[in-house]
């Protein structure tokens, strides 16, 4: 296979020109995205460069203690970014969501490496910080959208849910269909992803291996693992973030303790 051919950075801005279509678009149709568009290319391109940039000295370094530092960072940015998105308060549900990345982050990362890739050592900032990022960066879509449909049942059917409670359902019980929803809603995308990948999409990384020189069977491989990987940490980690949530915002009468924030 090819080895990798490099991009020089003069023809990466040159690429960059066709961002000319997208801003015609907002002219065109007065969208009025123009500097969020810049300031998010910008921001990107920051971001990774300067990422690109510590991956280097972290891959050199290969020390645990940093790459567990690094993974918790990733784990509490990203955190914070579901409470975000979601419109939700950051306490009390920084905790719950914290809690469930980790717990479904590192058994499949431990899963992943010792048990399939096998590097040297086990810690290798290499496999460890993309993997890591890869699930993260799966998972954070899916809670966002499995927090939000439980707290906009919670608004939007509040009668059904207060008829449960007088009748004597705990809260837990009350609760129990807008759970389900929300978990059947969260995984609905990847489900989706997962039966049309290999005809209709080809997934980054398998591509990105591919483009790299790397055999495509062996490409297609790795791929298989990272979205069998995913698919579980979506399960577990929306699992695990609704049922703590609630244990959180829920008081032992069922009233919830925690709403939207209004960012108008």
């Amino acid at each position: 296979m090819n080895s990798v051919v490099d991009i020089a950075w003069l023809e990466l801005m040159l690429f960059s020109s066709i961002l000319l279509i997208p801003l015609a678009i907002n002219v065109r149709y007065k969208l009025g995205i123009a500097k969020t568009t810049a300031i998010s290319v910008i921001r990107m391109t920051l971001q990774l460069v300067l990422v690109g940039m510590y991956l280097e000295y972290l891959f050199q370094l290969n020390s645990l203690l940093i790459n567990t530092l690094w993974l918790a960072v990733m784990i509490v940015v990203g955190a914070s970014s579901i409470i975000d998105k979601a419109n939700l308060p950051k306490y009390p549900l920084t905790f719950p969501l914290v809690t469930a990345l980790t717990l479904s982050l590192l058994p499949l990362l431990m899963i992943t490496t010792i048990g399939l890739i096998r590097p040297e050592p086990f810690y290798n900032a290499q496999y460890i910080i993309p993997l890591a990022g890869m699930l993260l960066g799966n998972s954070l879509s899916s809670n966002i959208v499995a927090l939000q449909n439980l707290f906009s049942a919670f608004e939007q059917r509040k009668s059904e849910y207060e008829a449960a409670i007088s009748l004597g359902a705990t809260p837990k019980y009350a609760s129990f269909p807008f759970v389900q929803e929300a978990i059947r809603k969260s995984l609905a995308p990847i489900l989706a992803s997962m039966a049309t990948t290999g005809l209709v999409t080809l997934p980054g990384m398998m591509t990105g291996q591919i483009l790299a020189g790397s055999n495509p069977m062996i490409a297609i491989k790795y791929q298989l693992i990272i979205m069998l990987a995913i698919f579980v940490m979506l399960c577990v980690s929306v699992v695990i973030s609704l049922e703590m949530t609630l244990h959180y915002v829920q008081t032992k009468e069922g009233r919830i303790k925690v709403t939207f924030i209004n960012k108008n």
